[in-house]
């Protein structure tokens, strides 16, 4: 196993949703715990700091992001701070936050949810497509890894409470789900969880895995291929970035871990291509 080195020492209680800007070439992650969004450029690290949880994003264009808070959907200007909710998000349920999310090759949005103190069961995945919002999985504890295949035959997503990463069939018009879906890894003879995922080019699927301090790549018939650690034990959410998108990026978390370099935000040279984050439709 590689080791990654630090991109950010800046310590997030619950480093989350890291999105690389292609059009920015630019990096975004979020602090959920710390109620904020942060990035780096050549200027330096900078962060918003908002008034609730936030945790994942997409983007619309070079200007906007679309980010998800534990209330709603926000269109969200990069350069003033300035957002105005799109539509909201159990923004009437006080025991539940956003989690993990990313835009799918249709410029749809998939967000889950779950409870502030992972209440079991009180979260749900959504999907928001074209001013839809559409409810796609119910009882979920830790909505995670969802992420997608570049074939757009499949979504991938975890209950990380449940231990399994599961694939579902998607319809090629418009990206909904298309039949059930099907265990694709099964983690729960394991001493760690499954958290955020991405997929790269080759359709390989990239599982941050709390507890082990690790990202581990499958094949799309779900073998072990190879892993990347992190020196610290709560990895989070992995995301492909840099000019030729060969660079992975790994979010962790410090809460519950006061030991540095817990909750940094670290990258690897992967020497394999990721995919471009894809669009989202406004």
């Amino acid at each position: 196993m590689t080791e990654a080195q630090t991109f950010s020492d800046t310590a997030c209680a619950l480093g989350e949703g890291p999105l690389w800007h292609p059009e920015r070439e630019q990096l975004f992650w979020f602090d959920i715990l710390g109620k904020r969004l942060l990035t780096r450029t050549q200027a330096g690290e900078h962060h918003w700091q908002f008034d609730e949880c936030v945790s994942a994003a997409g983007w619309a264009d070079r200007d906007i992001l679309l980010i998800a808070s534990e209330t709603g959907l926000y269109r969200f200007e990069i350069e003033t701070g300035h957002r105005d909710l799109v539509i909201a998000l159990e923004a009437e349920n006080p025991v539940t936050r956003s989690n993990d999310g990313r835009v799918d090759p249709w410029g749809g949005f998939w967000i889950g949810t779950m409870g502030y103190d992972s209440e079991p069961k009180a979260g749900a995945i959504y999907r928001w497509y074209r001013g839809e919002l559409r409810k796609l999985v119910d009882a979920v504890t830790i909505s995670n890894a969802i992420c997608f295949a570049p074939d757009k035959s499949c979504a991938y997503f975890t209950d990380t409470a449940d231990g399994r990463i599961l694939r579902q069939p998607l319809q090629a018009a418009d990206g909904w789900p298309d039949g059930e879906a099907q265990v694709f890894l099964d983690f729960r003879n394991d001493r760690f969880c499954p958290d955020g995922a991405v997929v790269d080019a080759d359709g390989c699927l990239w599982s941050a895995q709390w507890g082990a301090g690790r990202v581990a790549r499958y094949d799309p018939d779900g073998r072990f291929l190879s892993a990347v650690t992190v020196p610290t034990p709560q990895t989070s959410c992995p995301a492909f970035g840099g000019a030729d998108l060969t660079t992975l990026y790994i979010t962790t978390a410090a809460v519950g871990v006061d030991q540095p370099p817990a909750g940094q935000t670290f990258e690897y040279a992967s020497g394999i291509v990721g995919q471009r984050e894809h669009r989202i439709i406004l």
